[in-house]
C-alpha cells in the first residue's frame, strides 16, 4: 500500500512537469520572438539614424564595441549615427543565434553591411556578440561587441 501513494505521486508530478513544460517553452519563444523584433528595429533604426528609435532601444548603461577596439556608450553611438558621421547604407545580418537566461539575451550573428563613414565607403563583414537585457517588458541593448571576420 506504500507503493501506491507513492507512484501516484509521482504521476501527478510527470503530469504537472508535462502540462508546464509547454507553457515554459512557448514563454521562451516568445521571449525570443520579441528580442528578434528589437533586433530587427535596431537595425532599422542604425540605417536610418532614428534617434528617438536608437534611445528608446538601448540601455542608459550602453557599451557599444566596434571591431577597430572603438568602445562607445549610448550617448556617443546614438550621436555618431544621427550625425552621419557613421551611416550604414545597408546591413544584412545572417546565422541568428538567440540564447535566453532569465532576463538577459545573448544574440550572435554575422553582420555584413556597406557604410560611408566620414565620406569614405566600407564592407564591414563582421561577427556581432549583443547582450540584451529586460528593461520592464521591453528589451534594451546593454552590450555590442564585433570582430572582423577574417
Amino acid at each position: 500500500m506504500t507503493y501506491l501513494p507513492s507512484m501516484r505521486t509521482s504521476w501527478i508530478a510527470w503530469a504537472i512537469w508535462a502540462l508546464a513544460m509547454p507553457l515554459s517553452l512557448s514563454a521562451q519563444t516568445s521571449a525570443a520572438d520579441a528580442l528578434l523584433r528589437r533586433v530587427e528595429a535596431l537595425r532599422i533604426a542604425m540605417i536610418d539614424g532614428n534617434k528617438t528609435a536608437l534611445e528608446e532601444l538601448t540601455s542608459d548603461k550602453l557599451s557599444y564595441g566596434h571591431s577597430n577596439l572603438r568602445i562607445e556608450d549610448k550617448q556617443e553611438f546614438i550621436g555618431r549615427l544621427v550625425s552621419g558621421e557613421s551611416d550604414f547604407l545597408s546591413m544584412e545580418l545572417t546565422d541568428k543565434q538567440v540564447t535566453l537566461s532569465g532576463r538577459t539575451a545573448l544574440f550572435r550573428c554575422r553582420l555584413d553591411g556597406n557604410t560611408m563613414d566620414g565620406g569614405k565607403p566600407g564592407q564591414p563583414r563582421l561577427h556581432v556578440l549583443m547582450v540584451w537585457q529586460q528593461e520592464g517588458r521591453r528589451w534594451k541593448l546593454l552590450a555590442r561587441q564585433a570582430v572582423k571576420i577574417p
